[in-house]
């Protein structure tokens, strides 16, 4: 079971996580704790009769970025019942599913129920992909990028509202300044999860007035100074997403890479203050990278996107190409220590434009070995994936 909750003080947090099934909160800032399905387990218990530690599995993906020709797939799907993007989504809902804890990118903010809708370049979607991507089995995703601000104010208020609708947690952006203060928090295993999100800009789009709370920038000092605050709130695990990179690099920049290396190594009384950084928005796969005894994302390429263009004017397949992280954690050794990274794997897959499906790359040349495309997507998303060396320290592609 996963549970999602957002926390202003520490005392609210402790209510909280002492509840011993469910809570319901009132307002933006408390949405209730989210069970995945049926009533919670009991607790485990070690033979003294105290909590024992579970462990857990985090399975995180990529861009979801709704092109025109996304917002026709899901009206089409839907039969003419406004729009339905589930079956978008079905080819990766066995592996997202089946993780305790499975976050995603919402790159844009939505629109009115009924539309209008846009693509790019000011991108404003349909609110039923949330409605999606809960039915997919995320529990909740970063809302921090660069067209976080496309439809001002009201898109962004419009997409948070949705997602608290259908129960989907949510990180880096905000509609009031307690909820920008707050930390997102999930239950996983035993754990307790926080996600923090940031991006490098809004694409010129200035804050709201009297908003400058409204998007998490990517600030250093600031990403440390709120995984701190959130350790200090009683996270055992702090997860970190970046709206981060160079647009096309299959390579990570000279930012990522120095911006890695400071957030891995940033450490209080000896243990790490972040413990997974998870990348978007460079549109193509990029590697994942071990630093500092902490994995790195640092991109995971588009989850969801139509046709591509790359910045030499070329129809680029690549920008349908990503991955998804999977996660195995472990409780520490001693109180106090961090929880450690057991396993780590990457699932291939591809937004397949002529279907309108994300294809499982594993499972879709298992069913059909003679799609060229999918052979080579697979191919070039492993070569990118395992570009700096993480086989060595044990990424594997999931099976």
């Amino acid at each position: 079971m996963t549970q999602c909750t957002r926390q202003t003080v520490a005392v609210l947090a402790a209510l909280l996580l002492s509840a011993a099934a469910g809570c319901s909160g009132s307002g933006p800032s408390a949405p209730a704790r989210l069970a995945r399905s049926g009533a919670p387990a009991p607790a485990p218990t070690t033979a003294a009769g105290a909590p024992a530690a579970k462990g857990f599995t985090l399975v995180a993906s990529g861009d979801v970025l709704p092109h025109t020709s996304v917002i026709r797939q899901g009206a089409a799907d839907a039969d003419g019942q406004r729009y339905d993007f589930g079956p978008m989504f079905s080819g990766v809902r066995p592996v997202v599913s089946a993780a305790d804890l499975a976050l995603c990118h919402m790159e844009t903010v939505y629109g009115e129920d009924g539309g209008p809708y846009s693509g790019y370049p000011a991108f404003v979607s349909p609110p039923e992909i949330a409605d999606a991507l809960k039915d997919t089995g995320y529990d909740g995703c970063s809302t921090a990028s660069n067209h976080t601000l496309d439809d001002g104010a009201d898109g962004l208020r419009r997409t948070l509202d949705r997602f608290d609708k259908v129960g989907l947690g949510h990180a880096g952006s905000a509609r009031t300044a307690a909820e920008a203060a707050a930390v997102t928090t999930y239950r996983a295993g035993s754990a307790k999860v926080a996600h923090l999100a940031y991006t490098y800009g809004t694409n010129g789009y200035p804050m709201p007035d009297g908003q400058p709370w409204a998007v998490n920038l990517m600030q250093q000092d600031k990403i440390v100074a709120d995984a701190r605050a959130a350790r200090k709130a009683g996270a055992d695990v702090v997860v970190v997403s970046v709206h981060w990179g160079t647009e096309w690099e299959t390579e990570p920049d000279d930012t990522q890479l120095s911006l890695g290396r400071s957030l891995t190594a940033s450490q209080s009384a000896g243990r790490p203050d972040i413990d997974l950084i998870l990348g978007t928005h460079a549109h193509v796969p990029q590697a994942y990278e071990k630093v500092n005894g902490t994995w790195i994302i640092y991109g995971m390429g588009d989850q969801v996107a139509g046709q591509m263009f790359n910045p030499s004017g070329d129809e680029d397949p690549r920008g349908g190409y990503g991955s998804l992280g999977r996660f195995t954690f472990a409780p520490p050794a001693a109180a106090g220590r961090r929880w450690q990274v057991t396993k780590a794997e990457f699932v291939p897959q591809l937004m397949d434009r002529g279907a309108g499906r994300v294809v499982n790359l594993t499972d879709g040349l298992a069913a059909r070995p003679d799609r060229e495309d999918y052979r080579t997507a697979r191919d070039e998303i492993t070569e990118a994936v395992l570009g700096r060396g993480a086989a060595k320290d044990g990424l594997a592609a999931a099976r």
